[in-house]
């Protein structure tokens, strides 16, 4: 065995290696998942009249996959229909969603984007100094999260999930491709704080893909599963090529430097 092999290369791309038992991410004792319905286990089913019906799985979340594959425990932050915009101006205050972690995984959009047709916005309404006055866009909003995070828990590590492409028009992977540009920018303004980029990487979220791995649209149990191996596996990428940054993870929380 060399200890190379426990490191990144420059070569290698995000997610070219799965992890089992998300590697690395088993560095972090406790992360926070602020999300909405993927972050949620979301099941569908179907009443006798034909309705779907939308049911909140927390222990079937990709969340909670990977934290009994990592040995580590992960809270949902999160709910089915979550949006940026209410997490931040009631939701977190209302369920005690202010915990102080270690990491925090952010996976937000979906429903701002496409189902409540929220602004996008630009990393212009990110005011790292006075995120009081950013502009309520789903950019302005994510920095609020970001900053209110880094507030309670200055040292903690940040991962922020851009959405997956799918298969319901090119105009919506287009906007998906702008949010994942502004994603990034934003990431960059935080100590800590990193981007998996499912846009490029992941799963095309496409029929095909639902027909096995999708109760309706949102993802079945085995769809959870994989959605774990990705997360933990990227989250393993990044700390194989930052070993560096995350050589003090086990201060993070306490008053040791």
């Amino acid at each position: 065995m060399d200890y190379k092999d426990f490191l990144g290369n420059s070569e290698e791309k995000p997610l070219e290696q799965i992890k089992e038992d998300g590697g690395f991410t088993a560095i972090f004792r406790t992360i926070g998942v602020i999300g909405d319905s993927l972050a949620s286990g979301e099941f569908e089913s179907i009443d006798e009249e034909g309705n779907v019906q939308y049911h909140d799985f927390y222990e079937y979340s990709w969340g909670q996959f990977l934290a009994r594959a990592a040995g580590i425990t992960v809270y949902n932050f999160s709910r089915g229909g979550m949006t940026a915009k209410e997490y931040w101006e009631h939701f977190a205050d209302e369920n005690n969603c202010w915990k102080r972690c270690q990491a925090y995984i952010i996976c937000l959009g979906n429903n701002d984007l496409f189902v409540y047709g929220h602004p996008l916005g630009t990393i212009a309404d990110v005011h790292l100094d006075a995120p009081e006055q950013n502009p309520p866009t789903y950019m302005g909003y994510m920095g609020k999260i970001l900053s209110r995070l880094k507030e309670i828990q200055p040292q903690a590590k940040l991962f922020v999930i851009s959405l997956q492409h799918d298969d319901m028009g090119e105009e919506r992977n287009q906007l998906i491709d702008e949010c994942t540009i502004q994603l990034e920018k934003l990431t960059q303004q935080y100590e800590g704080c990193y981007l998996l980029n499912f846009s490029k990487y992941s799963i095309c979220y496409t029929q095909n893909v639902r027909e096995h791995f999708a109760l309706g649209f949102h993802p079945n149990p085995m769809g959870y599963y994989v959605y774990a191996k990705m997360v933990g596996s990227y989250i393993d990428y990044i700390v194989r090529h930052h070993m560096k940054d995350f050589a003090k993870v086990g201060f993070i929380g306490t008053d040791i430097i």
